[in-house]
């Protein structure tokens, strides 16, 4: 049997998955112990028990100077902001996508516009959005929104393009009227292919909002990380990377299981 058609079972499948989890653990840890066993004070690479100890800090102990559990509160901060940017960046492409996607004279105006706007750098406009929103939430939000639109716009007017051109003209023979033809076929089309591109714009979402947090705030995930870097508290930083690396990767999953479940008929980005 050719390489290319060997499938792994059910419990190779689940080695192989792991396995490169298990690698990286062994790797990072063993040279911990190596750097750690050479220096104590080393703060590079620290031991389990040190990042357990930060963790025990900043989730389950009080701030003397806030009374607040850091980690949650940084979490809650987040989360908020990312929510609601990718919520207001889902509904504008989803409405500018249906627009371009079923009126030619909006495809024609708005298309080209979208193509060079989607190629600015969204944090070159980062100063700018703080002298015009502030240093508050908005211009995170605003970030995230600039920064992930226009790519999920051109996303789904190709999902729209790919609708083929029979079913416009079948449509509209049966008497399909344009308000039907929106309804009826260029929404479901682009209902589920949303949620796939909600799913890849999520690293970029963290991206923005971390760089947002790390410039101006006084809270969030990204501001404790760039926070504490001035320490070199390693063993604080990694925990939250990971942290956040979870919360993205259940955001993910979280999307494949929404889109799964309600478009089942829908095979494209069901992994």
């Amino acid at each position: 049997m050719r390489l290319i058609n060997r499938y792994p079972g059910r419990s190779s499948a689940l080695m192989l998955l792991l396995m490169p989890f298990v690698v990286l653990v062994v790797v990072y840890f063993t040279s911990s112990s190596a750097r750690l066993a050479a220096n104590p004070e080393d703060k590079l690479l620290p031991s389990a028990a040190q990042m357990a100890d930060a963790v025990k800090q900043y989730a389950f102990t009080e701030d003397k100077r806030t009374g607040e559990h850091l980690l949650w509160t940084d979490t809650r901060s987040s989360v908020r902001r990312l929510a609601i940017g990718l919520a207001a960046s889902a509904a504008i492409a989803l409405a500018v996508s249906i627009a371009t996607g079923s009126i030619p004279a909006v495809t024609a105006a708005l298309s080209p516009f979208i193509t060079v706007i989607s190629m600015i750098p969204p944090l070159a406009l980062l100063p700018i959005l703080f002298i015009v929103f502030g240093l508050d939430e908005l211009s995170k939000v605003v970030l995230i929104i600039i920064g992930i639109t226009p790519m999920m716009i051109r996303d789904l007017q190709q999902r729209a393009r790919d609708i083929p051109n029979e079913l416009w003209v079948k449509a509209q023979t049966l008497g399909a009227t344009s308000w039907t033809l929106i309804l009826r076929m260029i929404v479901p089309q682009l209902l589920p292919r949303l949620l796939v591109a909600l799913r890849l714009s999520l690293c970029s979402a963290w991206l923005f909002l971390i760089a947002a947090e790390a410039i101006a705030s006084t809270d969030g995930l990204g501001y404790r990380i760039f926070l504490v870097r001035r320490y070199l508290t390693m063993d604080v930083i990694l925990p939250y990377v990971l942290w956040i690396t979870l919360l993205a990767w259940l955001m993910d999953e979280a999307l494949r299981r929404l889109a799964k479940y309600a478009f089942p008929w829908y095979g494209g980005g069901s992994r």
